[in-house]
């Protein structure tokens, strides 16, 4: 994701520069007085509860605004990022917003402040208040909310500037001259993003061909953990060893053994775009491991992608598949050995779907047909991930 929070005093240009901004990154846009507005207009609790502060001349809590803002993020699952207009305006603010920021397994990126001279800042206000009517434009409340603005956000700046996140720039110059120096400083400053994609589906769904296919395509880095284990146990290693009980069985093998062997995959290519991961994880506790091994990195999982395929389908591939010298495997050779292996995945990754469709990056694609049919879909559904990512 790309976070960033938009700075400047009144008159600034952040109004018109957002807008620049959200339709180039893709952004959601968060703007406290807009989300008030909105949650005032349509009546709900929230907006209730505001518009009875504000008529009585209070100020809306931190706490309200937290909600609105979390409220407003979890609404919109196919962001790219966040573009916070004009928050934090406090230091204590600021910490709020990194505490509701790591909830949601990210952060903020940058601070971008747009500078402008005291007395361009009072014309733009001046000629603001005589073509919009705005009565909180007068000279005298002017003054007070540069004061006010000064005093409130230097702090806020000093506290990212001590996290290598606080950016300033001219805020003279035509809309594009300051647009494209936003940008610059964007891209010189943003974290390369990754995508990595988790393909999950019933033994027989196609994982192996369609994964090792996707990633030679997408220019990403195919991980099957079934067949690095093959290759441990036909070069006779110590995990080979450990391993082929299980894998004989077509059971999961203890989370130990693979750990290394995807921590090693990952290392061998620092300068990979992501991965596909097949194979892994199959398990709850493999999800958890999968997500601190890609933390460690920087990285997490952009999607999981599940190859939907019939039990019937499932069993006449694995059947197929064991007929054949070149592709048959030790756990397909008997019904119950393929029997036990879709059990397994039922008990045992099926929750795994779930735990990915509540964050949210569950996709699903139909695998029952050709095997170009399917290539097809998923690397359509991938393409449009990696654009995201762009």
């Amino acid at each position: 994701m790309l976070n960033i929070a938009l700075f400047g005093p009144p008159g600034a240009g952040k109004g018109t520069q957002s807008k620049k901004l959200l339709e180039k990154y893709n952004l959601t846009y968060i703007s406290t007085g807009d989300l008030l507005r909105v949650e005032i207009e349509e009546g709900s609790d929230l907006g209730k509860k505001a518009k009875d502060i504000i008529n009585k001349g209070g100020l809306v809590s931190d706490e309200m605004i937290v909600q609105l803002i979390e409220k407003r993020i979890t609404m919109n699952t196919n962001t790219r990022g966040i573009l916070f207009d004009g928050f934090p305006r406090t230091v204590v603010q600021a910490y709020i917003l990194d505490g509701l920021l790591l909830k949601l397994n990210t952060s903020l990126h940058m601070m971008l402040s747009l500078d402008v001279p005291y007395k361009e800042l009072t014309e733009r206000l001046m000629l603001r208040a005589e073509t919009s009517n705005r009565v909180d434009d007068s000279e005298e409340v002017i003054k007070f909310r540069l004061q006010e603005y000064e005093d409130k956000t230097t702090p806020v700046a000093d506290y990212y500037e001590k996290q290598n996140k606080y950016f300033k720039l001219n805020g003279v110059g035509t809309l594009d001259e300051i647009f494209n120096h936003l940008v610059e400083i964007i891209e010189t400053n943003k974290e390369k993003e990754y995508t990595n994609i988790v393909l999950l589906g019933k033994p027989g769904s196609g994982k192996g061909t369609q994964g090792d296919m996707l990633a030679k395509k997408h220019n990403l880095v195919y991980i099957s953990t079934g067949k690095m284990l093959r290759k441990e146990i036909a070069d006779g290693t110590d995990l080979g060893k450990l391993a082929k009980p299980y894998m004989d069985k077509g059971e999961i093998v203890p989370d130990e053994i693979p750990i290394k062997l995807i921590a090693e995959k990952i290392s061998t290519h620092p300068d990979a775009n992501g991965f596909i991961f097949k194979g892994f994880p199959r398990t709850i506790v493999q999800a958890y491991i999968l997500d601190g091994l890609l933390q460690r990195e920087n990285m997490r999982v952009s999607a999981m992608i599940e190859l939907k395929i019939s039990t019937l389908n499932a069993l006449k591939r694995l059947s197929a598949r064991a007929q054949s010298p070149e592709t048959a495997r030790l756990y397909d050779l008997s019904t119950d050995l393929i029997v036990n292996r879709l059990e397994q995945y039922r008990e045992k990754t099926e929750p795994v779907i779930e735990f990915y469709q509540k964050q949210n990056k569950y996709h699903r694609v139909n695998a029952d047909g050709s095997r170009e049919e399917v290539f097809d879909n998923l690397s359509s559904s991938i393409a449009e991930l990696i654009k995201r990512n762009l």
